[in-house]
């Protein structure tokens, strides 16, 4: 029973990093844009958004991402944890 929870763990933390995975084809290495990991107290430079993740249907913590330019026109990426929308209390 303990092995069939932790391969039902891996197989969805594998699916959940193909959802974070770039959808757009890049033709250059140049183009991709690191992601950074949100911390408590991270001081954030957000002039514009451009893009945020869909929130996962489950009830745990999950992890989010935010595409966004800071006010020098730079781009990035910052991943972070929110809680899933499958929790319901009535």
């Amino acid at each position: 029973m303990k092995i069939l929870k932790v391969a039902l763990f891996l197989a969805l933390g594998g699916l959940g990093t193909q959802a974070f995975a770039d959808s757009g084809h890049s033709t250059t290495g140049a183009d991709k844009t690191p992601v950074e990991s949100y911390v408590y107290g991270t001081s954030l430079d957000i002039k514009k958004i451009i893009a945020i993740s869909d929130i996962p249907n489950e009830c745990a913590p999950v992890a989010a991402q935010m595409t966004y330019e800071d006010s020098q026109g730079q781009r990035h990426i910052l991943q972070y944890q929110v809680m899933g929308t499958g929790c319901s209390n009535g």
